[in-house]
């Protein structure tokens, strides 16, 4: 550390230097998770697509076979938007999270496995 400096700057400097050293610059260094903002607009929108498709496709084949149509396939609609919406709330909840990581915001319970005894 230099005289006179903080720890934080000497820090800094050390980052700096590994960082040039790796061919690193802030463009190209991302988190673990991180996604492009193209592919995660890419996804969101595939996800809603594909939760309708599959919402009047089950609606669709229902009404055929029972002759009731239009009616489930509407009820299905329906449906299907509602899990696309959920899968648009999911996807942008868990962005910044590796994978089977799930922040709670609360500590875990500490076990306390003699009182069972």
């Amino acid at each position: 550390m230099a005289a006179g400096g903080s720890p934080d700057d000497d820090f800094d400097a050390r980052l700096q230097r590994a960082r040039a050293q790796r061919g690193e610059t802030p463009a190209t260094r991302r988190g673990p998770g991180s996604k492009p903002p193209m592919g995660i607009g890419f996804r969101i929108g595939v996800d809603v697509a594909a939760a309708l498709a599959v919402g009047m496709g089950i609606g669709y084949a229902l009404d055929y076979w029972l002759g009731t149509r239009p009616w489930l396939m509407v009820v299905f609609f329906f449906l299907g938007a509602g899990a696309g919406v959920l899968n648009v709330y999911r996807a942008v909840r868990g962005m910044g999270y590796e994978v089977g990581y799930r922040h709670s915001g609360a500590p875990p319970a500490a076990r306390d496995d003699e009182s069972d005894e």
